[in-house]
């Protein structure tokens, strides 16, 4: 019996340190491993519906479904890349050759507020232009610089994109075909009891789906719809504003109004009183609603996870990860409710389901 535990716990340590071991290894293609797990899971209904109708044929329906991915979501993700890139290296240029004055906006917004306004300002120290010029610039500067830098790292990193692309499609595809055969591995290989087992996999996979639905696809919709708006009013960088907005709209307690709130105040404080009142209309009656109308739809009401705990996540995966920890936070967040869900339903005691007793 000795000998006996001393193999098993050899070999679970020996599990372990290969299992790290292959983390490690996959590490430099975590981004594309992530984006094409969440893909797959995302088109997963369109795949049983084409394989359906394809008279159970998976390698066409699982290829069909790979086409409308690059259609629906690689192509407009890269055209959308490289129209940004131009906009705010155009932005920048304007900001270094004076076109965009900070200090010549901040003084019209002045003219136009009370007097108590004012002197809050003047108390601030805001009215040093010299200042303000500096921190207001260089701030703006920065950050359009940065975006362009990157999508020019992006282009000379173009084989190692090419690469990371490659993956996740490659993924994708085998996912989608093989997902059941690949979930039920997963199922027998954790060492769990089949009921506790059970039910942890199919709420973690409802509530991550949903978490996805309800996140990725609103904010994207949010920010195509402002980025219209603004294009339509004739605001500069529409697509740099649609994307800031579909961003914020990851945050639920900030949301886009940290976007057009400022920006329909300026407008209504220079002057622009129509175009700041149709900004403040379709702001509060066509993107809010967008939140309002499309996540109940598409998440429904009992797999939302709270707002805070979607909140913290996001931003602590935001922080630890970069962009991908925008989607890898809210997972890792659903995957703790869903294990504390099965800890709250099952008697650790008695080894039987609370919903018996």
């Amino acid at each position: 019996m000795p000998m006996r535990r001393l193999e098993d716990g050899g070999f679970l340590v020996l599990l372990l340190a290969i299992t790290l071991l292959f983390a490690w290894l996959i590490l430099p293609f975590f981004g594309a491993i992530v984006w094409g797990v969440i893909v797959a899971i995302l088109f997963r209904p369109v795949y049983v519906r084409l394989e359906r109708r394809l008279g159970g044929r998976p390698n066409t329906a699982a290829a069909l479904c790979l086409l409308l991915v690059v259609a629906l979501v690689l192509l407009p993700a890269l055209l959308l890349g490289f129209s940004l890139a131009q906009e705010a290296a155009n932005l920048y240029l304007q900001l270094q050759n004076g076109e965009i004055d900070p200090v010549s906006m901040i003084e019209q917004v002045r003219q136009s507020l009370p007097d108590w306004a004012d002197k809050l300002i003047v108390s601030s120290g805001w009215t040093d232009l010299e200042r303000a010029r500096s921190m207001v610039g260089s701030s703006l500067a920065s950050v359009l610089q940065n975006i362009a830098s990157r999508a020019v790292g992006v282009g000379q990193g173009a084989l190692q994109l090419l690469a990371a692309l490659g993956v996740m499609l490659y993924l994708v595809f085998f996912l989608l075909r093989d997902g059941d055969i690949i979930a039920e591995k997963v199922r027998q290989a954790l060492p769990l009891r089949p009921s506790i087992r059970d039910r942890l996999i199919r709420h973690f996979i409802i509530v991550t789906r949903a978490t996805m639905k309800g996140t990725v696809v609103v904010s994207i919709v949010q920010g195509v719809v402002g980025g219209i708006i603004f294009w339509v009013l004739g605001m500069e960088a529409p697509i740099l504003w649609g994307l800031l907005m579909g961003f914020f709209s990851l945050l639920p307690a900030v949301g886009t109004g940290i976007v057009w709130v400022p920006v329909s105040a300026y407008l209504l404080a220079t002057g622009s009183i129509t175009e700041g009142l149709i900004l403040i209309f379709c702001g509060l009656f066509v993107i809010g609603l967008i939140d309002n109308i499309l996540r109940p739809i598409l998440v429904g009401h009992d797999t939302r996870m709270p707002e805070f705990v979607i909140l913290i996540a996001t931003v602590s995966g935001l922080s630890l990860m970069g962009i991908n920890g925008v989607i890898v936070g809210p997972i890792i967040a659903a995957l703790f409710l869903a294990m504390w869900e099965t800890v709250a339903r099952t008697n650790p005691i008695t080894n039987r389901d609370v919903s018996e007793v």
